[in-house]
């Protein structure tokens, strides 16, 4: 099985909501960089939490919360071998991949950075990895830099390690573009800032999900991602870090179970990573993403990939025979993920997403929470079509026929 293609067909079988109708006709789901549907495995996990071992984490010895800390504290590990993290005191559930970069924001740039330092992002960044760091600029008075990327949606590498400088004190930047699907060389990124002296966050939201992804490989001090991009329910996120850093911030978030002691005149904090998750966590969520996680293993992220640079390759030849259209990123399917950004000459991104809708057709239209490349890119939208493991041929070939429809009809207008 690990060696052959994945059957779309046959892998819709495992998620409830894949046959659905939607205005009477079948769902054809191409949202997924905005979030990914569930497989049974995963709802039926979190239904059997709560009503088989539904209890509060780390502070019961009753039979319940010692059952929930082990369910817990064990997808802590799954997750951290999942990704070749050496030490699972070093994977941090938080609620999103958006909270993952606030934490860092807030509990290592917040007390290190000073006026005069820099912070490097690129052009292609989710508002995710942008307004954090704006917001940590203007109270410490260090400054955003952006390097710029190329005509083919890659990134410029020169303008990058120029922008290197010796106030750069963080680099923080995407792996694989929610608009662009373009694949960052992360690994070299990383070398050349921490080179230059950064400390280094890569946002692997689009990544992680469908790619092999080595946290130690790659070599980042910070890696964050979202369960709900990778199959899991909405509600976790995960960040993935070097504990020698971790051990020397301080939490951003005070309450129960973070805490080694409370006293009238203040208070300790608890070791890593008990140190950042304040109060109770999504424990369900944690639960039901361990099931996603053995899900994806199952299937082997390899295949994963292999079907992703399959059917992105399939959906850019379709596409790109409709002729007046414009496509966004990298032309060829290996150098991209699946994720294809577009605009009709005619059409409205905002139009077109509304007709497909009338097909059953789910996809995105707008600017995907990344303003600043759609301004670099002179655009104030488009379309945005994602794939993943249940994304068939002729779920492209549904989309294509729908966009020649949507054509006719407001061609004839």
């Amino acid at each position: 099985m690990k060696n052959t293609p994945i059957e779309p067909e046959s892998i819709r079988r495992d998620f409830p909501i894949l046959g659905k109708n939607i205005r009477g006709k079948r769902l054809v789901y191409l949202d997924n960089a905005a979030t990914t549907q569930k497989p049974s495995a995963v709802i039926l996990a979190e239904k059997d939490f709560y009503e088989n071992t539904n209890a509060n984490i780390h502070r019961g010895i009753h039979s319940l919360s010692e059952r929930a800390t082990e369910a817990y504290e064990g997808v802590r590990t799954k997750t951290a071998a999942f990704l070749n993290v050496p030490d699972r005191r070093s994977v941090i559930f938080t609620r999103n991949a958006t909270e993952s970069i606030n934490l860092v924001a807030l509990s290592w740039a917040r007390r290190h950075l000073e006026p005069g330092d820099e912070i490097l992002l690129t052009m292609m960044e989710h508002h995710s990895n942008e307004v954090p760091w704006f917001m940590i600029a203007k109270e410490t008075g260090a400054r955003v830099v952006f390097a710029g990327i190329l005509p083919d949606g890659t990134i410029d590498m020169t303008d990058f390690m120029s922008k290197l400088k010796p106030r750069t004190r963080l680099a923080s930047f995407t792996h694989v573009s929610n608009v662009l699907g373009t694949i960052n060389p992360v690994q070299e990124m990383t070398a050349a800032a921490h080179k230059a002296g950064a400390v280094v966050l890569v946002d692997g939201a689009q990544s992680v999900p469908y790619m092999p992804v080595d946290f130690t490989e790659i070599g980042a001090d910070f890696l964050a991602f979202s369960a709900h991009k990778m199959l899991g329910p909405t509600g976790i996120g995960i960040l993935c870090a070097k504990p020698g850093l971790l051990e020397k911030m301080e939490p951003f978030l005070g309450g129960g179970d973070m805490i080694r002691e409370v006293r009238t005149d203040g208070a300790t904090w608890a070791d890593i990573p008990n140190k950042f998750e304040a109060g109770t966590p999504n424990i369900a969520g944690a639960v039901a993403f361990g099931s996603a996680i053995d899900y994806l293993s199952e299937v082997g992220m390899d295949r994963v990939r292999e079907h992703e640079i399959s059917i992105t390759e399939y959906a850019l030849d379709r596409l790109q025979s409709l002729g007046n259209l414009t496509i966004y990123g990298p032309a060829k399917a290996p150098d991209r993920g699946g994720v294809i950004s577009f605009n009709d000459s005619v059409i409205h991104p905002h139009d077109l997403a509304q007709f497909l809708d009338s097909n059953g057709v789910a996809i995105r239209a707008g600017h995907h929470c990344a303003q600043p490349l759609h301004r670099f890119l002179n655009i104030p939208a488009s379309a945005r079509a994602s794939f993943h493991i249940y994304t068939g041929r002729d779920d492209i070939d549904i989309l294509t026929a729908s966009i020649t429809e949507a054509r006719r009809y407001f061609h004839a207008r």
